[in-house]
């Protein structure tokens, strides 16, 4: 593995040879970065050469040598590397990194680098939803006490060509993906897991394969790290249990002895049996009280790291939201639009719906993460006045729909599209004055779109135009 020492001038590394397979966002910095130090790296990508950005073919200026096209990975079997460095949308058992680690290369990726260079302490947020919200505020309240806080990981900006630079009092906060976990051999010294449920089950082999990989965040922690964990939640509440270092948990429902929960609707923060109010539920801006939740457990762990209980108040009384979570859009004609992409599980779009009493026209569907529809379902038929399905799951979500209003003797309105203008459209004609048109799609993006970003922006650019 790359360490610290072993990057002492800009030659230093001048008889390493690099494989980085994947030149997406986080792997072009991976490469900047390594041939600074005089590396010798191979860029492998599936896409043809014209598909490849500018950026990369500027790279094979400064001597990288780039490989492109369905057969990117034979390189694998033909030469010995000392390092790969994978995306981590590919799995890391194919046979070809197999293979090249039988041969003795080590297998990485930009978030692992990152821990092995970083010498700033690394808080870490996963889950099955609410990461980014999570994430985000955590790293709010570290900088309004005064942190030079670096944000990365499954948002913000690739890290690694700035880690060597950060402090000992710095902090680093990563949203971390399952993804991102899998061969992780490190954990944050500061850890937070929102919750779990089944998701990602297109990539994973099983659920219990998403669980383990989740896992990699407390794993390799050592007893004076701490972990906060969701005691609402069946999955998470079962580690604490499984864990010795520090645990505390979170809770919206119940009293917690360390960590943080509702008290009399009083978000409250309990460190060493003593009790320290941050703010009233009602003084709360986030919408839903899944963000209820997110704040309880973004501010034990901030308070962990650091964090001044007057700056955990200021961010949990001020902060509006992320954008694509629950984002309000516009106001038209009585009917009022929000944004909610970023719900590309079951479970965190059912907590946008739950965040609204008026009248929901829901545009859901996308891409098949192979996870299952049937709560969904029943949510859907409780709570939603007409469905708009768009994506590869329009007809599994249909199904679970329709199976749980036959149930409960009620009907709906449902349509399918074939676009998510169309969809737009579609809610809208459907809406009346004093409903919501929320997009809370249940599913990833990856069928029409290239992330939760891009339909999100979509969505809210063809709301604009009606």
């Amino acid at each position: 593995m790359l360490t610290r020492d072993m990057l002492t001038g800009s030659e230093a590394l001048k008889n390493y040879s690099v494989a980085v397979v994947g030149l997406g966002v986080s792997n072009i910095p991976v490469i900047r970065f390594l041939n600074n130090y005089g590396a010798k790296i191979t860029a492998c990508d599936r896409k043809e050469r014209e598909q490849l950005s500018s950026s990369i073919i500027q790279l094979e200026k400064q001597g990288v040598e780039v490989i492109s096209g369905s057969n990117y990975l034979d390189v694998l079997y033909d030469r010995r590397f000392d390092l790969i460095v994978r995306s981590p949308g590919i799995r890391p058992d194919i046979k070809q990194f197999v293979y090249a680690v039988s041969n003795g290369a080590t297998l990485t990726s930009e978030i692992e680098l990152v821990f092995e260079l970083c010498k700033a302490p690394i808080i870490g947020v996963t889950g099955s939803d609410g990461k980014t919200t999570s994430t985000t505020l955590v790293a709010l309240m570290l900088e309004h006490s005064g942190y030079s806080v670096h944000l990365g990981g499954n948002i913000g900006t690739p890290l690694i060509e700035e880690v060597l630079d950060y402090q000992e009092n710095d902090r680093v906060v990563l949203e971390l993906s399952s993804f991102q976990l899998m061969t992780m051999k490190k954990s944050p010294q500061y850890a937070l897991i929102t919750n779990l449920s089944p998701n990602h089950l297109d990539y994973h082999k099983s659920y219990q394969e998403y669980v383990d990989a989740k896992s990699n965040i407390y794993l390799w922690q050592k007893n004076n790290h701490a972990l906060v964990l969701n005691l609402d939640n069946a999955e998470t509440s079962l580690i604490a249990k499984l864990v010795s270092q520090r645990v505390k948990m979170f809770s919206r429902h119940k009293t917690v002895s360390e960590g943080a929960c509702l008290i009399e609707s009083e978000l409250t923060l309990i460190e060493n049996s003593c009790k320290y109010p941050i703010c009233k539920q009602n003084e709360v801006k986030l919408v839903g009280l899944h963000n209820i939740e997110n704040i309880l457990g973004a501010a034990s762990l901030a308070f962990s790291a650091g964090a001044t209980l007057e700056s955990i108040r200021k961010v949990a009384i001020s902060f509006t939201g992320v954008e694509h979570r629950i984002e309000y859009v516009k106001e038209l004609n009585g009917i009022t639009f929000y944004n909610d992409s970023i719900a590309s599980s079951p479970t965190r779009a059912i907590a946008g719906l739950n965040s609204f009493t008026d009248n929901i026209v829901l545009i859901a569907g996308g891409s098949d993460k192979y996870v299952p529809f049937d709560n969904f379902g029943e949510v859907v038929a409780n709570r939603v006045k007409s469905l708009v399905l768009l994506g590869k799951t329009t007809d599994k979500i249909y199904t679970s729909t329709v199976n749980a209003l036959k149930k409960q003797s009620k009907e709906m309105t449902i349509k399918k599209t074939q676009s998510l203008e169309e969809a737009v459209k579609t809610a809208y004609n459907l809406a009346e004055s004093g409903d919501v048109v929320l997009l809370s799609p249940a599913c990833a993006s990856f069928d029409m779109f290239k992330n939760f970003v891009e339909r999100g922006n979509l969505f809210k650019q063809y709301v604009q135009s009606l």
